[in-house]
C-alpha cells in the first residue's frame, strides 16, 4: 500500500526563547518493510544550519542549529509518501537454534545486540515483568513465535489503553502494576518482558493507519524484536497484532529517547513550559 502523510508539529512558548540544537527524526525509514518515495520538510523559523546524518542507532536524522534571535514558536511541517510492502509479518523462517527460548545469540551478533538486551528505563528488571515473561514462555513451551503472539495479546486484552500525547514512557514494572498505559508504555513493557527471557528488543516511533474515518491521526510507538532468521520484527500490543503494511516506522533505538521524533534544547535562562500542538493526516492508496 502507499501512504501520503502530512505532519505538523507546533511548539508554542509563553515568552520569547532562544532555540538550541534540535534533532528531527520525522523522515520515514526505507527497509525491507517500507520504501520511502518522497519526503519534504519545512521549518519556521529557518535554522541557520542543518545537517542530515545517521545517528548511533542508524536512524536518518536532521540536526538543526538556530540563530540567537528570540522566538515564541517553532513549527515543523513534513510531507512523505511511503510504500509499505510487507503484507505478511511472518514471512521468514527462524534459525533452528532460535525457535525456542532461552537461547544465546552467536557472539558476533550478541556484541551488537548488547544495548537491546537490557532494560532502557530501569537498572534491573522488575520482578513482576520477569514473572509475566516466564509464565507466558512456560505456557507456550518456550516457542519464541508463540511467546511473542501471546505477549501481544496479553497486553492488548488485559491492559487499559489511555491517550497520553506527551511525556516519557514509564518503566515496564509501573505499567504492569497499573494495568494501563499509553502506546509508549506498552512498547516498553513488551520490550522488558522480551529482554527478561533473552530476546533483543528496541523501541520504534512512527505512524499506524488507524481509523480511516478519522481526519487526524496520532504518533504511535511499538517494539521490535530481533529474531535470528527474521531480523527486526515489529509487534503492536496496543492494537493486538504483528506489524505489517499498516505501520510506517520513523526511527528505532534501544532507548526510547533516541527514537523521539523531535528532541532539542532551549538556551539557558528559560524555565517555562512549552505547549505542543500537532496534526497528522494519512491517506492510503493501493499500489
Amino acid at each position: 500500500m502507499r501512504y501520503h502523510i502530512s505532519h505538523t508539529t507546533h511548539y508554542l512558548y509563553p515568552e520569547p526563547v532562544k532555540l538550541g540544537a534540535h534533532t528531527v527524526r520525522l523522515r520515514p525509514r526505507s527497509d525491507g518493510s517500507q520504501h520511502l518515495q518522497q519526503f519534504a520538510i519545512a521549518l519556521s523559523p529557518e535554522p541557520s544550519k542543518r545537517s542530515e546524518l545517521l545517528d548511533i542507532a542508524g536512524n536518518t536524522c536532521l540536526r538543526l542549529w538556530f540563530d540567537s534571535e528570540e522566538i515564541k514558536e517553532l513549527r515543523i511541517y513534513t510531507q512523505a509518501e511511503v510504500e509499505t510492502v510487507r503484507d505478511n509479518p511472518f514471512d521468514y523462517l527462524s534459525e533452528p537454534w532460535a525457535i525456542n527460548a532461552p537461547f544465546d545469540y552467536p557472539q558476533a551478533i550478541a556484541a551488537h545486540l548488547t544495548p537491546y538486551l537490557r532494560p532502557a528505563l530501569s537498572a534491573t528488571f522488575s520482578p513482576g515483568v520477569v514473572d509475566l515473561a516466564q509464565l507466558l514462555l512456560h505456557e507456550v513451551r518456550g516457542n519464541v513465535g508463540l511467546f511473542l503472539s501471546r505477549l501481544t495479546q496479553t497486553i492488548y486484552e488485559e491492559f487499559q489503553y489511555f491517550h497520553r500525547p506527551e511525556g516519557e514512557p514509564l518503566p515496564g514494572g509501573i505499567t504492569l502494576q497499573q494495568k494501563s498505559g499509553s502506546c509508549r508504555d506498552f512498547a516498553v513493557l513488551f520490550m522488558e518482558a522480551c529482554q527478561a527471557v533473552g530476546l533483543a528488543a528496541r523501541f520504534v516511533s512512527g505512524y499506524q493507519e488507524g481509523d480511516e474515518e478519522q481526519q487526524s491521526r496520532e504518533l504511535h510507538a511499538w517494539p521490535e524484536i530481533y529474531i535470528p532468521g527474521g531480523g527486526w520484527r515489529g509487534f503492536d500490543p496496543t492494537h493486538g497484532l504483528a506489524v505489517s503494511d499498516r505501520h510506517i516506522a520513523l526511527a528505532a533505538a534501544a532507548h526510547p529517547q533516541n527514537a523521539a521524533p523531535v528532541a532539542g534544547i532551549l538556551q539557558p535562562g528559560y524555565f517555562g513550559q512549552s505547549t505542543l500542538k500537532y496534526q497528522i493526516q494519512m491517506q492510503r492508496s493501493f499500489r
